[in-house]
């Protein structure tokens, strides 16, 4: 019997809390050399990421990469005005963040510049679990979801591609999906690059 997308997402969570802060880290500087290697990750000029909460793995080093490398890199921010959607503000070095509802920061829209879902080159999605064919397990809001819907429903439209990043202890077999879950093109893990 497959467990249940609620007794994975528990379980998958406790998984990444579990880990130490030096195997964050070093998982962190892995995932970093594993990107590095990926075409699509290189080539790619505006890159969505996240700040790190909860147990997932942390991309700053990926993020000091990309300013170095010149690339404009986006935060994803709740959007008030629609529910459970997401815009993306530029994101700099110097850029003030504050604690949205669910305690992870993020800029504030006034005064930055915002990118719409389908500008963006490549979006590193954080994810609860993963399996190799493209199946995601979020947090269970459906933010991604919602606001990269287009990708289904609008498939000759311009998109960016969708990596999910993760701790290799999140992968499973394999996932209960629901019709709304937005494949993904590729995971990237501390350990590899997984394409879908």
């Amino acid at each position: 019997m497959n467990p249940t997308r609620k007794s994975l997402r528990t379980t998958l969570r406790q998984k990444r809390r579990q880990l130490s802060k030096h195997q964050q880290q070093r998982a962190s500087e892995c995932l970093l050399s594993s990107l590095k290697k990926n075409p699509v990750f290189i080539k790619s000029k505006t890159v969505a990421v996240y700040i790190a909460n909860d147990g997932e793995i942390n991309l700053s080093p990926t993020i000091r990469f990309l300013w170095e490398s010149g690339k404009q890199v986006f935060l994803p921010v709740l959007r008030p005005d629609k529910h459970n959607r997401l815009w993306f503000v530029h994101y700099q070095p110097h850029t003030t963040l504050s604690l949205n509802s669910f305690s992870i920061p993020e800029p504030t829209r006034r005064g930055n510049k915002v990118i719409t879902p389908w500008a963006l080159d490549l979006v590193l999605l954080p994810l609860v679990g993963f399996d190799i064919h493209g199946g995601r397990l979020g947090m269970g809001g459906g933010f991604y979801d919602r606001t990269f819907a287009f990708v289904q429903t609008i498939p000759h439209m311009r998109h960016p591609k969708l990596m999910g990043v993760a701790h290799e202890c999140q992968r499973v077999d394999k996932l209960p999906t629901a019709s709304w879950d937005i494949p993904l093109n590729a995971i990237a893990t501390d350990q590899r690059v997984y394409q879908c």
